[in-house]
């Protein structure tokens, strides 16, 4: 028995050796050396010609170790022949949403100094290329530096060496990395005493509460001048159209009377303007008790709360009683324009599309805001990467990428696990960091017929969380969450920023 058991052990050690031995883990790449392309340049902005250096580079980022862990991509367009007055002029950091998406969209259509052009009144799609490129006679140039943020998975964004994915591809975690390159960028540009301001639309924005905080801290105060909030997602308890989510169908039947009465399906013979605070109005004094009474509701009142439903939306009487006066985003965009056999956009609701699926409860092609307008961005800011910035890279641009949203953490809780967003919030990050410091003022730009963040779901975010509403400035677009894709609203966001920029 001894010497069987004498046997057994030797295996058992010899395995465990061999297996340690055998065993190796995975080799670190190697580190290659940060991209950067500068060129120069000149425009009008603001009708003053414009010196400019871009400044297209990598930079990385590292951990506690002094490991490079993460390359981040960003565009700088910072002005030239400035001399002693350059660490004194202000710099706004841009970034898109998601998570999983780059700059590329406020970088063509907004802020950049060249836009790409797609259908201002939503009802072409963008096709095949070519597209056309124009300069931006609405930049802001004059008044700003620009940078823009591609964060982690996105653009030419990645991680490096010891990096990991997991460490970015969350929502405290994509605040401290865009915190940890603002930083950088600041500190190496030699720019601690310019005014700084930060640009986000959609996840955007709910990255630019979470940053404004989290630049408060870690021994290096940085006290933002401004944010610039374009389609805000602060609270999803607004933007989250699901069922049982009260809240979501209060903050989505305004935009919903908005785009019906677009479509002629709603409100006609009143404005716009007129009609939608009509919309308000029902909500806050009507709507909002119905849904909470729910199934104590008399027949009679909910007669009358069907009523003034197809009133604003213009859907059939039937069809709302039978969804219990609730009426789902996606639905809405299939039922409006059901009898023409076209769905609205959920982006836009200006936009439309056929499918072949006419009695589908949702969209089956995905969102025709997106896709009649994709094409063109992507092949804009390629072309303007590679004839325009001299820029060459191994790799492709990803405007997008879905792994990030299939893998990302929203929320940590105490014991470091994770999980779900129900629902995600910054707006109190963004209320604590205005108390904290007094100069941090707002602007909220929010589209009409956008049904994705919706512009009531703004008002009723900014009406609570501890938010200094006398330094919050709210504008309102006749467009939908990507606003600056209509012409007229395009120029008066510009207009509406600049004086935002420009105001003591």
């Amino acid at each position: 028995m001894k010497n069987c058991t004498l046997i057994l052990y030797l295996l058992l050690f010899t395995t465990i050796v061999f297996s340690q031995q055998t065993k190796k883990e995975e080799p670190i790449k190697p580190i290659p050396k940060a991209a950067s392309f500068i060129t120069n340049h000149q425009g009008v902005f603001g009708g003053k010609s414009i010196t400019y250096k871009a400044t297209a580079k990598e930079t990385y980022l590292t951990n506690e170790k002094g490991d490079s862990v993460a390359s981040f991509w960003s565009v700088a367009y910072t002005q030239k022949e400035l001399k002693n007055s350059a660490p004194l002029r202000p710099v706004t950091f841009v970034f898109n949403g998601g998570p999983g998406s780059a700059s590329v969209w406020l970088h063509m259509g907004l802020f950049g100094p060249k836009l790409v052009s797609v259908d201002s009144e939503a009802k072409e799609d963008d096709g095949a290329a070519p597209y056309l490129l124009k300069n931006n006679e609405n930049g802001l140039l004059d008044l700003t530096d620009l940078v823009f943020i591609d964060p982690v998975g996105t653009g030419y964004s990645r991680v490096i060496g010891k990096g990991k994915e997991k460490d970015y591809w969350g929502l405290k975690e994509d605040a401290k990395s865009v915190t940890q390159f603002i930083r950088k960028w600041i500190t190496d540009n030699k720019r601690w005493m310019s005014p700084k301001y930060i640009a986000g639309e959609s996840f955007g924005t709910t990255r630019a509460a979470a940053v404004a905080k989290e630049l408060e801290g870690n021994g290096q105060n940085m006290a933002l001048n401004g944010l610039i909030l374009i389609s805000q997602a602060l609270d999803y308890a607004g933007s989250t159209s699901d069922h049982h989510n009260i809240t979501s169908y209060l903050t989505y039947l305004p935009s919903m009377a908005a785009t019906a009465w677009y479509h002629k399906k709603a409100g006609q013979g009143k404005s716009l303007e007129q009609f939608v605070e009509e919309a308000r109005q029902f909500t806050y004094n009507s709507y909002a008790a119905a849904l909470y009474k729910g199934n104590l509701l008399s027949k009679t009142e909910r007669e009358t709360i069907a009523d003034k439903l197809v009133y604003f939306t213009g859907l059939n009487k039937s069809y709302i009683l039978k969804s219990n006066l609730r009426i789902l985003m996606p639905r809405f965009q299939k039922r409006l324009l059901y009898d023409e056999g076209l769905t609205i956009g959920r982006l836009d609701g200006r936009f439309m599309g056929e499918e072949s699926d006419l009695v589908a409860d949702r969209p089956t092609l995905g969102d025709p805001a997106s896709y009649q307008i994709g094409a063109a961005y992507t092949a804009a800011l390629n072309h303007y990467y590679a004839s325009d910035l001299n820029i060459t890279m191994d790799r492709p641009y990803l405007t997008s990428n879905g792994k990030i949203g299939q893998k990302w953490r929203w929320r940590t809780v105490p014991d470091g696990s994770y999980w779900e967003p129900t629902p995600v919030n910054t707006a109190s990050d963004l209320g604590e960091a205005m108390r904290r410091n007094t100069d941090l003022k707002v602007l909220v730009a929010s589209g009409y017929y956008d049904l994705i963040t919706p512009f009531f779901d703004a008002e009723y975010t900014f009406s609570r969380n501890g938010i200094v509403s006398d330094r919050v400035l709210m504008t309102y677009y006749e467009g939908g969450h990507m606003m600056y894709t209509h012409q007229p609203d395009l120029e008066k966001l510009a207009k509406d920023i600049r004086k935002f920029l420009t105001q003591d």
